[in-house]
């Protein structure tokens, strides 16, 4: 199915349907009083998070949705049937705004949520309603109410734990298919990777975080370059980006340290406080380069890039060195989670790995693949 993350759609709610002045006519009953029912609402509009469901191509070419209209009220005290209401499944993770505005409407950021989008119009009264001590045959009634109309925007920003940044070719995809369940294409050509990818990452019984991988971004994606930067969306809810630079590129004349330093520019281009998340350096392939010469450019390249943060030299075609960074991921993010909820933590002790930090030799997170 085609990944579609943007869609623009109309929504309209049903108007309720008109109260009634009817008069029961029966023999011998010549002033029989008001029987004039209500009319019925008018259909509403709904949004529901389905998890799942992963992409908004059903709204990119269904753009209006319309409930229906309310009955309208008869004689003999019947009131109009109610329409029923329209639900739209979406998938989580999708921010619901007003087109024009940007006003929120909703965001969906878990399974069954649901969001009202569009209120159906209220039933109009019966003439039943006002009936009173001086007014024994009332001919008055009301109409429904309209029901809202809004042209909404949707935008889907996948809800992972840590994302995955870095030029095309820097082994991200690699990366995340040698740590996790996910499975993306993975090629010896730029842009492989077209749309986002996600993957769990299960680090014991209960322990587990999900990584997203994005597109890679070149210099100029804020102009257009390459396939722009419109992905970085889906890294904004992210709790940790990893940074993964080539540190041994085909083309000798490539510079790592200027394609790491393009890479954060574009990333403050696009939204500062995306470019304030915590961020870990990640240099991979270290297999193609000898042992006694990865140190020296490790060293050399964290120099010259004057980075102070975290540091992992790590092969993701041969796994060297993501244990270590995928606990050490667990870690820092739980205690983000305790810092931002220490009452679910109260009675817990710190999660950490054995003392070995050992992984099965059959763990299916380090099985190899046909990458």
């Amino acid at each position: 199915m085609k990944f579609i993350d943007e869609a623009k759609i109309d929504v309209e709610a049903g108007d309720g349907g008109n109260g009634i002045a009817s008069f029961r006519r029966e023999k011998f009953i010549p002033f029989g009083g008001p029987d004039g029912g209500d009319g019925g609402r008018g259909g509403s509009v709904f949004a529901i998070a389905d998890r799942n469901i992963n992409t908004l191509v059903d709204y990119r070419y269904a753009k209006l949705h319309r409930a229906k209209k309310g009955e309208h009220g008869r004689g003999s005290d019947c009131y109009g049937k109610g329409a029923d209401d329209v639900t739209l499944r979406m998938p989580v993770g999708t921010i619901i705004t007003e087109l024009e505005s940007g006003e929120l409407v909703a965001d969906l950021t878990e399974h069954g949520q649901i969001a009202l989008l569009a209120q159906g119009g209220k039933g109009g009264l019966g003439n039943i309603h006002f009936k009173s001590s001086t007014n024994r045959s009332p001919r008055q009634q009301t109409d429904g109410e309209p029901g809202q109309e809004r042209q909404l925007k949707l935008e889907l920003k996948v809800l992972a734990d840590v994302g995955l940044l870095g030029m095309p070719n820097a082994g991200k995809s690699t990366f995340i298919a040698a740590v996790s369940n996910a499975r993306p294409k993975i090629a010896d050509y730029p842009f492989t990777t077209l749309h986002p990818n996600l993957g769990v990452v299960r680090v014991g019984p209960e322990r587990s975080f999900v990584i997203a991988d994005v597109p890679g971004l070149i210099e100029g994606a804020a102009d257009g370059a390459g396939l722009g930067h419109q992905f970085l969306r889906h890294l904004q809810r992210t709790g940790l980006l990893l940074h993964i630079v080539d540190l041994a590129p085909f083309d000798e004349g490539v510079d790592p340290v200027k394609e790491a330093r393009a890479i954060v520019g574009e990333l403050e281009k696009y939204d500062p406080a995306l470019a304030a998340k915590p961020r870990w350096l990640v240099l991979n392939k270290l297999d193609m380069i000898d042992a006694a010469e990865s140190a020296k450019r490790v060293a050399a390249f964290v120099k010259r890039f004057k980075w102070k943060g975290p540091v992992f030299a790590i092969s993701a075609l041969t796994r060297a060195g993501c244990e270590e960074l995928i606990y050490a991921i667990e870690r820092h993010l739980s205690d983000q989670r305790r810092a931002l909820h220490p009452e679910d933590f109260s009675n817990e002790a710190h999660g950490a790995p054995d003392e070995a930090g050992s992984v099965e030799p059959d763990d299916p997170r380090f099985a190899r693949t046909g990458d």
